[in-house]
């Protein structure tokens, strides 16, 4: 059906020409352009010719703003303020709606959550469109602090905008904690540095011995991105200060009892409060399966030691299960991550006859390294010096990792791909390349 009317588009100088094709292959169903908002960067202009229908620069619309202007408030606390998507690790991706109040409490409480203090200065190392940049975007604004946005991602590039912007704070995943860890550049003052995800210790380390505070979060889409954060060297690691969620519990999923604080009983993470998501869009039965029983359900797998400490083992689908232990492949992968030589690392379990599951290793090199520089037996050799027999993979892999639009590693497919390899008897002789 043609389209008669169309909503401001916002263009990079950098993307004119992608728009320019779309519009290309558009053009049939299309009766007139949307009106095109064109964002320069300094002298880099975007060429305005190239660009059909209306259009006008960034600049010169924010120069046409009133200062009377009258804000639009939502009617309704509840109401939805944006859609973020998950990134689809299962398969599944989902729009995941937020509302006004939840974005509003995350925040704020994302001040004291990140200590940003007076005047923050923030890198962007994490997508925005990532949990709307874990809500930076707004804490950033509530603040009055100082964004500092980045094109491509490097050591280097991080490295001469801390210095040049004196930047207090950045984050991401552990991809950021590598690049800083690899270029060995020791920044001239201390740095906060969020990570969520699998945080090797040689790698944390090393990076605090470069002058960053690191400190490590845990979250997901559904609750606004990280809901708990605390310092890697934290002297108390479950004071209040960490969570933003009102509540936080480890279930027993059938009872919905709480485990017991032993560290060793698994049960399902789950949170309950304001700061989480109004649910998935255009899917209500998802939505309600999500938040069974008044709780959302993470389908990430814990324990709770007996000072009151939540340690995540791993997503219900990822655990392995063999020979009567239970390994996480979040604790194997941390090992691998801890190798000199890899640059990333998955592990999945592979169906094995004997054992029911045997962890299987992905294992990406560092660029400088080419894959017949390092053998299976070196990465076993290394597992076996620092892990429990019956953790150390059985098969490795090497090569790339698949991942989604958003980067993260595809589990399902490595799953599927370990359990169409012929099965291996004994850890010691199961290699590809």
């Amino acid at each position: 059906m043609p389209l008669a009317c169309l909503a401001p588009l916002f263009v990079d100088y950098e993307y004119v020409d992608v728009i320019v094709k779309a519009l290309e292959i558009m053009s049939q169903n299309m009766t007139k352009h949307p009106f095109f908002v064109l964002i320069e960067e300094h002298d880099q202009g975007p060429d305005l010719v190239s660009v059909g229908g209306n259009k006008i620069k960034y600049d010169d619309l924010i120069a046409m703003g009133e200062s009377d202007f009258e804000i639009v408030k939502p009617k309704d606390e509840g109401d939805p303020i944006s859609v973020n998507f998950t990134s689809g690790s299962t398969g599944e991706p989902k729009g995941v709606l937020y509302s006004h109040k939840a974005a509003y409490l995350k925040s704020l409480a994302s001040v004291r959550l990140y200590d940003m203090g007076v005047a923050p200065v923030f890198l962007w190392t994490v997508d925005m469109f990532r949990c709307n940049g874990w809500c930076c975007t707004w804490t950033m604004a509530a603040v009055g602090g100082t964004n500092i946005c980045l094109r491509n991602v490097s050591a280097k590039v991080i490295f001469d905008s801390i210095v040049l912007h004196n930047v207090t704070h950045l984050c991401g995943g552990p991809a950021i904690l590598n690049l800083i860890a690899d270029a060995s550049l020791t920044v001239p003052f201390k740095v906060r540095l969020i990570v969520a995800g699998v945080l090797p210790m040689s790698r944390v380390m090393k990076v605090e011995g470069l002058g960053y505070t690191v400190s490590h979060a845990y979250g997901m889409t559904e609750v606004l991105g990280p809901a708990i954060v605390k310092p890697w060297r934290s002297t108390n690691e479950h004071k209040k200060d960490n969570i933003v969620v009102e509540n936080v519990d480890v279930k027993e999923p059938e009872t919905m009892a709480s485990v017991r604080h032993d560290g060793k009983t698994i049960g399902e993470i789950m949170f309950k409060g304001n700061t989480l998501m109004l649910g998935y869009l255009k899917d209500p039965k998802a939505t309600q399966e999500a938040f069974k029983d008044g709780w959302y359900r993470t389908k990430d797998l814990g324990v709770i030691h007996p000072n009151g400490v939540i340690q995540l083992k791993d997503r219900a689908k990822d655990i392995i299960f063999t020979g009567g232990e239970i390994i996480s492949t979040l604790e194997v992968e941390a090992v691998l991550l801890s190798h000199p030589k890899v640059s990333e690392a998955a592990v999945v379990g592979k169906r094995d006859d004997y054992s029911k599951e045997t962890p299987c290793a992905y294992v990406k090199l560092k660029e400088e390294y080419y894959y017949g520089a390092m053998s299976c037996q070196e990465i076993l050799e290394f597992c076996e010096e620092r892990l429990p027999d019956f953790m150390v993979p059985r098969t490795v892999v090497f090569g790339e990792l698949p991942v989604n639009s958003t980067g993260k590693v595809q589990k399902f497919t490595l799953r599927v791909k370990a359990n169409g390899m012929h099965s291996n008897i004994g850890h010691k002789n199961g290699c590809q390349i």
